[in-house]
């Protein structure tokens, strides 16, 4: 069951974000879209509860994400593998940090719904990466999304927040982990973030707050939040995504 982190997780996460913004200075440059002239962000993120969402290509990625967000004005729950919180140090600390364990299968998958949809309800900032894994495309376009995001926003009324990230996969790739980050210290990387318009997922389907939506019509949602972050990646990296919802997927 999730809890609202205490007094003891807001001072752990203030901390941590602390230790680990000095660490990754070392290996990558986050930047965070600024004010032109300014070194403030150019935008925060909403109060209240929100749901956001990121691509996914790097391990570095929620790391970056939450440091990102904390930049942009909110402390992160994010959804993290039950492989985090069953360690015995990191997964006390995931704990402490309001994190949420996400399970593989349809009915785990609906219980990490219910334990988001329970930080939603106490005001958090959700973070999900709606593709479920690191992308497989090997230009690092996102994959097309799974509908978990759309379902819990539609479940709490909370809107979508899509936040892209760019170049994160050259701080920690998905192969040679260990050279890549003795190399990073030279280079640092630079990795590109950049928030876009908030999303009504009600708004978007043109339903109202009691009807309820076909899997069919879930999917299609799912489709259009992706093509929305997708576009501000796209943005971000000067060019035309390849398929404006998210590459296909293939086989896990």
């Amino acid at each position: 069951m999730w809890h609202k982190p205490g007094r003891t997780g807001a001072i752990l996460y203030a901390v941590l974000a602390a230790v680990l913004g000095s660490a990754t200075a070392f290996i990558s440059r986050l930047e965070v879209e600024r004010q032109r002239g300014r070194r403030e962000a150019a935008r925060t993120l909403p109060s209240g509860p929100i749901i956001v969402i990121s691509n996914h290509t790097s391990y570095a990625d929620g790391v970056l994400l939450a440091l990102a967000c904390r930049r942009m004005g909110r402390s992160l729950r994010l959804l993290a593998t039950s492989g985090v919180f069953s360690a015995p140090l990191l997964g006390s600390v995931a704990r402490k940090l309001g994190f949420i364990k996400v399970k593989r299968g349809a009915a785990d998958a609906a219980t990490s719904l219910d334990e988001a949809a329970l930080a939603l309800a106490e005001g958090e900032a959700v973070g999900i990466f709606p593709e479920g894994r690191l992308t497989r495309d090997p230009m690092m376009w996102p994959e097309r999304a799974k509908t978990g995001a759309v379902r819990l926003a539609l479940r709490t009324g909370a809107p979508i927040v899509p936040v892209a990230m760019v170049g994160s996969h050259r701080v920690v790739g998905q192969h040679r982990v260990v050279p890549t980050l003795l190399m990073n210290v030279v280079r640092r990387p630079k990795v590109d973030t950049r928030i876009g318009e908030s999303i009504d997922v009600r708004t978007l389907m043109n339903i109202g707050p009691s009807t309820e939506p076909t899997a069919d019509e879930v999917r299609l949602a799912a489709d259009l939040v992706m093509g929305r972050l997708v576009a501000v990646v796209a943005e971000l990296r000067g060019e035309p995504a390849p398929d404006p919802h998210g590459i296909p997927r293939s086989p896990d």
